[in-house]
């Protein structure tokens, strides 16, 4: 049997798989997909056009609690009835990011075509209906599956947004869809315990999500809250390392909380959130300063674009972190003498 063919409950807990219908026989490959559906997501009944010779890929990353699954799959319709609910019900939301064709899909009263880029809601204990439809094309969907008890209780609120379509237009929608597709491209990367924190980074941010699409803001603990916030800082931070009013106060500011909270957001961590940014931005110098590439452009300049625009507090701060001056290291990384200079791009 080759590794396609594996079923999923024989996989090594925790172990990114990717399973693809090509290796099987063309009558096969349906009954197959329905199989990966129901272990992975839960069990439905699925029609499709399709059916002989059905083309599909699934990807799956286990984060502990939470799982990560990429389901790319032929036109079909997928309902989920109260014979199945009574008969196997996992009681887990499934957060859905559509990558492909638009889904038409209805769920506890609501009704709705979820766009391509959109997020939908979807609990395994309410009847479900949903279709791809043939002239649309391809189904692409990165599911995240959460059980029910790993959010905050407020299922009342939840159940407003199931089958609705969720358009990620803040922050907080933007850095779990970025989350999602960095998990789905990156799963085979991820050691055990990364894999873990991941997991609990992935109830956070789905929790904040949620809980402004359902305008019920007690669905965040306090704890989701806080990490959440430091998410969308250390984001922030990474976008605007070049900037030299990137400071702890400009932080604050930007985010509306006040300078002791920002401290106290990263009082956990080992260092402060000015020693982070400074470190961050000497990472970068240094990358630069050992890259060939761009060995023709003045150090003073490579500094200034991350950010240090005061060549001579640079090179303490520099020597301090690794021992030798930016000219010095330039020189051991042997980048000195590159013919080009590849174009300065912030």
């Amino acid at each position: 049997m080759s590794q396609e063919q594996v079923p999923a409950g024989s996989r090594d807990a925790g172990a990114p798989v990717s399973l693809s219908s090509g290796e099987l026989p063309r009558g096969d490959r349906f009954e197959w997909f329905v199989e990966l559906v129901r272990e992975n997501v839960a069990p439905f009944s699925l029609s499709s056009a399709h059916a002989h010779g059905f083309e599909a890929r699934v990807t799956v990353a286990d984060l502990g609690a939470v799982q990560v699954a990429h389901l790319v799959f032929e036109s079909l319709r997928a309902a989920r009835t109260l014979r199945h609910i009574r008969r196997d019900d996992p009681e887990t939301y499934q957060l859905a990011l559509i990558d492909g064709s638009p889904m038409i899909t209805r769920q506890h009263d609501n009704e709705a075509e979820i766009a391509t880029g959109s997020l939908v809601l979807f609990d395994t204990s309410h009847p479900l209906d949903t279709l791809v439809p043939d002239e649309r094309g391809q189904g692409r969907v990165t599911l995240l599956r959460i059980p029910r008890n790993a959010l905050p209780p407020a299922a009342g609120r939840v159940d407003r947004v199931l089958a609705r379509q969720l358009v990620p237009t803040g922050v907080t929608g933007q850095v779990l869809c970025q989350y999602l597709t960095t998990v789905r491209d990156r799963a085979a990367e991820l050691g055990t315990g990364e894999r873990l924190r991941l997991g609990t980074i992935a109830v956070d941010l789905a929790a904040a999500f949620l809980a402004e699409h359902s305008d019920a803001q007690h669905l965040q603990s306090p704890e989701s809250h806080r990490q959440v916030l430091r998410t969308r800082i250390d984001c922030y931070i990474e976008s605007n390392l070049g900037s030299a009013d990137l400071t702890a106060a400009h932080l604050a500011a930007h985010h509306h909380i006040s300078l002791r909270s920002l401290h106290r957001l990263f009082e956990d961590r080992s260092e402060t959130v000015a020693a982070s940014i400074r470190r961050r931005r000497l990472e970068r110098c240094r990358a630069d300063l050992a890259d060939p590439r761009l060995a023709g452009y003045p150090i003073a300049a490579l500094a200034a674009r991350w950010g240090f625009p005061a060549p001579a507090e640079f090179s303490r701060a520099f020597r301090t972190a690794y021992g030798l001056s930016p000219r010095a290291f330039r020189h051991r990384a042997g980048s000195g003498d590159a013919p080009h200079a590849a174009p300065l791009a912030k």
